[in-house]
C-alpha cells in the first residue's frame, strides 16, 4: 500500500516532517477518491490528523499514517484479513489500552486502480450501511436535512452484488422532516 504513496509522493529536504506527511495524506486522498470515483461522489475530509473518505456522504475509509484503510463489518473482516490486510490500531500508551478499530487495510495491489478496488470499496460500503443506525432514513444528514436520493442511490446499488425485489418509488425515497 505504501509502494503508491511512496512512489508518487517524495520528501522534500528541508521540510518539517510533519509538513511532509500532511503533503503525502493529500496526495494519498486525492489518489483515493480518483479510485472511489467510479462508485459514486467520492470527498475527503480532514480529521484526527489523517483523512475521512466518503462515497455519496456515506463513510468508508480512513487515511492514518500514511496507509488507507477501509470500514469492515462482522460480514466482510475475514475478507480483508484473508488478504494478508491489516487492523487500524490507536493508543496503546502506558495510560491508554491499545484500539483495534473497524478498518482494515485492502491488499497493495488494490491501490493500483479503480477496477482492483472496487470489491475492496464495495464491502466498505456494504460495511458503512450496515452500521448505520436503525431507523435512519437513507441519506440522512446530522443537520436533519436529507441529502439528494441521487447522492444516495449511487453508493447503494454499488455496494450491492445481486438484484433486490423492486421497491415502489414511493418507499425507496428519503423522508424529509416535518417543519416544525
Amino acid at each position: 500500500m505504501m509502494r503508491w504513496a511512496m512512489r508518487n509522493f517524495h520528501c522534500k529536504p528541508g521540510k518539517d516532517p510533519e509538513q511532509n506527511d500532511a503533503m503525502a495524506h493529500e496526495a494519498l486522498a486525492e489518489h483515493c477518491i480518483e479510485l472511489f470515483s467510479p462508485l459514486g461522489r467520492a470527498r475527503a475530509k480532514r480529521m484526527f490528523g489523517g483523512q475521512g473518505l466518503y462515497v455519496d456522504e456515506l463513510f468508508i475509509a480512513i487515511i492514518a499514517d500514511g496507509k488507507l484503510f477501509l470500514k469492515t463489518s462482522e460480514t466482510t473482516r475475514q475478507h480483508f484479513a484473508d488478504a494478508g490486510g491489516q487492523p487500524f490500531v490507536y493508543g496503546g500508551s502506558q495510560h491508554k489500552p491499545t484500539v483495534v478499530m473497524s478498518y482494515w487495510t485492502p491488499p497493495p495491489e488494490a491501490l493500483e486502480s479503480p477496477a482492483l478496488m472496487m470489491p475492496w470499496a464495495r464491502l466498505a460500503i456494504e460495511a458503512a450501511l450496515t452500521a448505520r443506525k436503525p431507523g435512519k432514513p437513507n441519506g440522512q444528514r446530522k443537520s436533519g436535512k436529507p441529502a439528494s436520493s441521487a447522492q444516495t442511490t449511487k453508493a447503494t446499488k454499488a455496494a450491492k452484488t445481486s438484484a433486490p425485489a423492486k421497491v415502489p418509488a414511493s418507499t425507496a425515497r428519503a423522508v424529509k422532516p416535518r417543519k416544525r
